[in-house]
């Protein structure tokens, strides 16, 4: 007993499970607030270990279903706090702290895996006052997410055409869509496949007679041999059909904003930052508007605008068409006695890119905020200009190995001097970059995933349909259970939460219970600003993706 009571009183346990870039994080600290190493490291066997002794022995069945469960506990749990966390080198640091002169916007990561841009070695000039080369904003220009994804808006929905579908015996759900241009003579083909959709144009000259769908999905691909399509007559399915070849095909975005001061060298210190300085106030008042979240009818970023649990302002802009909500690392909420400010950490972490503003000379390192999600940082320092009364900016990007480089082009020197060039070349670029790191491996394969579950649901739906206006009536009920899965688009990831919410309703059919987390009797609403929040995608694969859209932050984020 007297050792147990020691236990108690030598560990305290605080949980704070939040949903995010990280999954659960179970934090564990000691009385008086400090961590010893071994705890850090192995929260779960220091509780094993404690109450250990006081266990009877177990058969080896259940010993060894307890020691899975503990591994499975601790891949998911155990190591997340380990890999939120990341410091400057202790040698790096105190070179930084005694060398004068210059210092980089952004160090590489010792162990890899980015590039930067410019090169360091690149740096030679950067003053304000040198020869500039590569401003002319005719060059800024947004790159497309999916060419080919507006094809059948533009072309096929406003004339007379047909689709069809197929369930190929390699290849999966096919769904074909023809286009006679009289006028033009022509016949216009898209082939909608898992991996990709592939769009064609033939002269009607290069054939004798018109050819079948499966001609023509053969044409397009040689891989297809399916022997027989299914025409489809749904009067609504160019409304599905023009929904998932947009799917990808977003207005909206969000990106993460940190305040970085002179002298802070890890993510707690620059998460921590609650005082915003004249010089970073200015700088936000560069990228947009501060407006008040309640009440904000624009696109949210998944920012709360009813009860005020994610801070009371926001960022936020319109460019060229499009919606841009900043999370300002500043604005969202400080928790008292959390280093590691998950709080905030939820939002920015779940942003693939984010813009670093310096004060001061401290370098950012490439991996410093440790994330699934974040791919690409824009890091800003705002230096003096020689003549009095004056600011420039320098600019430099780093992001993971594997996304694609991006633009527009860094100037030569990378700095502006022009404010109103400084924030159309950075929305620009960090639009860009978001559309850049979805071609990274990792979110390569979640697009692929993604994908091959709205086409199988998309091709689904066309056939039952279609049969029940052919008067199949033992499909009805069956055609209603897939309804939506196709509906709207609003970025990659929310499409990515629509799958798996079709996939879902094939265990209600077989009847397997699912929790249901709230108010039953409220109905789900599609999603009004189309926004592609990625920390409710852990959530809405436990059933709760019906709630999305109530007010609470906690289950919309």
């Amino acid at each position: 007993m007297e050792r147990e009571k020691r236990n108690d009183m030598s560990f305290s346990r605080k949980r704070s499970f939040t949903f995010g870039a990280y999954g659960g994080v179970d934090r564990f600290t000691c009385g008086d607030e400090t961590r010893p190493e071994s705890a850090e490291k192995k929260p779960l066997g220091i509780l094993d270990s404690a109450s250990s002794e006081s266990k009877p022995l177990l058969s080896t069945s259940c010993s060894q279903r307890d020691t899975e469960l503990f591994e499975i506990i601790e891949k998911l749990q155990g190591s997340r706090i380990d890999e939120q966390r990341c410091e400057f080198p202790l040698p790096l640091k105190s070179q930084l702290l005694t060398i004068g002169g210059e210092l980089p916007l952004i160090l590489p990561s010792k162990l890899g895996g980015y590039w930067i841009d410019p090169p360091l070695e690149r740096l030679v000039d950067v003053s304000p006052t040198s020869p500039h080369h590569g401003l002319d904003r005719e060059n800024y220009d947004i790159m497309e997410r999916d060419g080919e994804a507006r094809i059948y808006q533009e072309f096929f929905r406003s004339r007379y055409h047909h689709s069809f579908t197929a369930t190929d015996p390699s290849l999966g759900p096919l769904v074909l869509s023809v286009c006679l241009e009289e006028e033009e003579n022509r016949l216009r083909v898209i082939l909608r496949m898992k991996e990709c959709s592939l769009h064609g144009v033939f002269s009607v000259s290069l054939f004798p007679n018109i050819p079948s769908a499966v001609d023509l999905a053969k044409i397009l691909c040689d891989r297809v041999t399916a022997s027989k399509f299914d025409v489809v007559s749904y009067l609504k399915a160019p409304e599905l059909i023009t929904a998932f070849d947009e799917h990808r095909v977003s207005p909206n975005f969000k990106f993460g904003v940190l305040y970085q001061k002179d002298g802070q060298f890890t993510e707690e210190d620059i998460l921590s930052n609650n005082e915003e300085s004249e010089e970073f106030k200015e700088f936000l008042s560069v990228l947009g508007e501060t407006v008040q979240l309640q009440g904000f009818t624009g696109f949210r970023g998944g920012l709360d605008v009813c009860h005020g649990q994610t801070g009371t302002e926001a960022v936020f802009t319109s460019f060229r068409g499009r919606e841009i909500m900043f999370h300002v690392a500043t604005k969202l909420p400080f928790t008292e006695g959390d280093p590691q400010q998950l709080q905030r950490k939820r939002h920015i972490g779940n942003d693939i890119v984010a813009l670093v503003y310096q004060e001061g000379q401290t370098p950012f390192l490439s991996d410093l905020i440790k994330s699934h999600f974040l791919h690409c940082f824009l890091v800003v320092r705002r230096i003096q200009r020689e003549e009095a009364g004056g600011a420039a900016f320098q600019l430099s990007v780093t992001a993971r190995e594997d996304v694609p480089l991006f633009g527009p082009v860094l100037p030569d020197p990378p700095v502006f001097t022009d404010p109103s060039q400084l924030r159309e070349f950075l929305l620009t670029k960090l639009i860009n970059a978001e559309i850049s790191c979805y071609r990274a491996e990792q979110f390569s394969r979640l697009e692929l995933r993604t994908r091959s579950s709205l086409l199988e649901s998309l091709q689904t739906e066309l056939f039952t349909r279609s049969q029940c206006m052919m008067g199949d009536p033992s499909l009805h009920s069956s055609s209603d259970g897939v309804r939506g899965a196709s509906e709207g688009s609003g970025g990659f990831i929310e499409n990515f939460k629509r799958a798996i919410r079709v996939r879902s309703h094939s265990f209600d059919t077989l009847s397997v219970p699912r929790k249901i987390v709230g108010n039953s009797s409220q109905k789900f609403k599609p999603d009004r600003d189309g926004e592609s929040d990625k920390s409710s995608a852990s959530t809405d694969t436990s059933g709760t993706a019906e709630l999305k859209e109530q007010t609470s932050p906690q289950e919309e984020t």
